[in-house]
């Protein structure tokens, strides 16, 4: 997997969500370790799941792994992160500046967008300053799923930009002087990021269509980037041993998508990792994705029989029964909201209703889970760069007739900047909340950070828009008591029989109660034991799902559905139309 004769200084796993990149990170870092090297493991994703694959709990600084001597890892935590950087903006003025001017400061660095560059201070510190992890041989980023990650890589050029074109001395996140101090820090980052002896993107992805194409589209923006160092790690690869039908049928896809790789992807340099019936929390597990001969090999387990869950069918006719309004499916990404969230978009639509199918996510490939046109369906996603261009536009057109000449230049320059983005995506998905008091609006949303930091962005936007003298639609005004609203939005979380998805669905739960949000329902998708096989290594990993879907069951949900996983592949309309039963 890792070449440890040559391996760089700097690796980064990157991929669709739910490809394995954080255990395959830390199976990189314990095989780094066992050749004698000492390895920081940095997650990047402001919803890391690190510290449970590791069994360690982690901080903004190097925690060293029980177990595992000479490995360390630490979480960037984003919103840890955007406090330090705002005490360290406004700190110098204390007792110098009013206190209101200081609340007012104080203010102006609470937004999104602080979060997202206090964040990246801290990323770009880890890569472009060597003394900052001067004691380890290699760091590996374990980073966000790809559409987030990408928006990573980019802003060292995005806010370097920036900074040389604004002239007027001022930014969304007040004075530049604390932006040009790191202007240094974001070149050396930049060029780390493209040099080949210093950096390797290794590219995680199953062998399956949806992941292949969202790791083909990321070498191609990172080539754009300048990033040529690419490997590929197809991950998880099952391979048949019986006759059974689903283990056929499961080899089967694997393969089919293999063989319509796309020419790019499958040019790189590539490792195969195989099908492991177990879960990868915990070193031993770890170890075991590294060598996979050292497993003893699997015998079948005794029938176990549970009672399970319905399918989908019931939930989509209690939500039809609704007549209209929001459906939001949220959770780690690679869980299947997309394919929930199209299956419900499409079923809702047979029913004789209204629907529009959208999405927040980046990455996200809606139009294609449809794959086909039905009957009072509609499917777009949020372009952030087309709403960057709406509404600067929109911005500037209102401040011409108000402002002189040196005063919109600034304005101008401001909304150049990246957080501009924040701001514009934000509007777009309040719009498309809006929209459920026509009929139904089915979002599929960003993996979960993401999604958590998409919610607290309101009141950040509320000042936001103050401060670039744009108007506050109704749509924004009327977003959080519509979001909580449990008979106009229904929010399903959706997730795995696995530790990791099902721990982090439950913090999501937690995160979006104190947001004031009640989730409607759970969705517990791709299950093998409820798929019926008997294959001894699929029957292994079904025993394995039970407690996972006994605690979402019992437990958490107060609705739950349980999806097997399908031998036809749930794409296209009359694919999706295998969920709703």
């Amino acid at each position: 997997m890792i070449d440890l004769q040559t391996a760089p200084r700097y690796l980064f796993f990157t991929g669709k969500g739910g490809v394995g990149k954080t255990s395959l990170s830390c199976a990189g870092g314990l095989a780094l370790v066992a050749a004698g090297r000492r390895v920081l493991i940095v997650s990047t994703d402001p919803a890391s799941n690190l510290d449970e694959v590791l069994e360690t709990p982690l901080s903004g600084t190097p925690t060293p792994i029980r177990g595992a001597p000479g490995l360390a890892a630490l979480n960037i935590d984003p919103e840890a992160a955007a406090a330090t950087y705002r005490e360290r903006m406004v700190a110098p003025y204390r007792g110098i500046l009013p206190a209101a001017a200081i609340q007012s400061m104080e203010e102006q660095f609470s937004g999104a967008c602080t979060v997202e560059i206090a964040a990246f201070d801290e990323f770009a510190k880890l890569l472009g300053e060597p003394a900052a992890t001067a004691e380890f041989d290699h760091v590996i980023f374990d980073t966000a799923p790809t559409g987030h990650t990408l928006r990573l890589l980019t802003l060292p050029s995005a806010w370097s930009g920036y900074i040389d074109s604004n002239q007027g001395g001022a930014s969304c996140l007040g004075p530049l002087a604390g932006l040009e101090k790191q202007k240094a820090l974001y070149a050396a980052t930049v060029a780390r990021l493209a040099a080949p002896a210093e950096t390797v993107v290794v590219l995680v992805a199953r062998a399956d269509q949806a992941a292949l194409r969202e790791a083909e589209r990321t070498r191609d923006e990172l080539s754009a980037l300048g990033v040529g160092n690419l490997r590929l790690i197809i991950n998880g690869l099952f391979t048949a041993t019986s006759d059974d039908s689903v283990a056929l049928a499961m080899d089967k896809r694997s393969a089919d998508a293999l063989l319509v790789m796309p020419a790019g992807l499958g040019g790189l340099p590539r490792t195969v990792v195989p099908f492991l019936p177990r879960g990868t929390v915990g070193l031993d597990a770890l170890r075991a994705i590294v060598e996979p001969a050292s497993v003893s090999p699997p015998t079948r387990p005794s029938d176990a029989s549970t009672p399970l869950p319905t399918g989908l069918a019931p939930l989509i006719d209690e939500l039809a029964a609704a007549g209209n309004g929001v459906v939001m499916t949220m959770g780690k990404g690679g869980v299947g909201k997309t394919t929930v969230a199209a299956a419900i978009a499409v079923a809702l639509a047979r029913r004789g209703h209204k629907v529009h199918l959208s999405t927040t996510d980046p990455a996200a490939h809606v139009a294609a889970a449809i794959d086909g046109e039905i009957a009072g369906l509609s499917v777009n996603r949020i372009d952030p760069a087309g709403e960057v261009t709406t509404y600067t536009e929109e911005v500037l057109s209102k401040a011409r007739g108000t402002l002189d000449v040196s005063a919109l230049a600034l304005l101008e320059e401001d909304l150049r900047s990246p957080c501009t983005e924040e701001i514009a995506v934000f509007r777009a998905f309040a719009r498309e909340v809006d929209r459920g008091s026509e009929g139904f609006v089915v979002l599929d949303t960003a993996p979960t950070g993401h999604t958590i930091l998409l919610l607290d962005a309101a009141e950040a936007y509320h000042r936001e828009v103050l401060r670039t003298r744009g108007e506050m639609p109704e749509a924004v005004t009327q977003l959080l008591p519509r979001l909580r609203e449990p008979a106009f939005t229904h929010v399903l979380i959706i997730t795995l029989p696995e530790a990791t998805p099902v721990h982090e669905a439950e913090r999501l739960q937690g995160d979006l109660a104190r947001a004031g949000i009640k989730p409607w329902a759970w969705v517990v998708e791709q299950s093998l034991l409820a798929s019926g096989s008997r294959d001894p290594l699929l029957s292994l990993r079904g025993a394995y799902e039970i407690p996972f879907i006994r605690r979402v069951a019992d437990t958490l949900a107060p609705r739950c559905a349980l999806v097997p996983w399908l031998a036809i592949a749930p794409v296209g309309v009359d694919g999706l139309r295998q969920l709703d039963h």
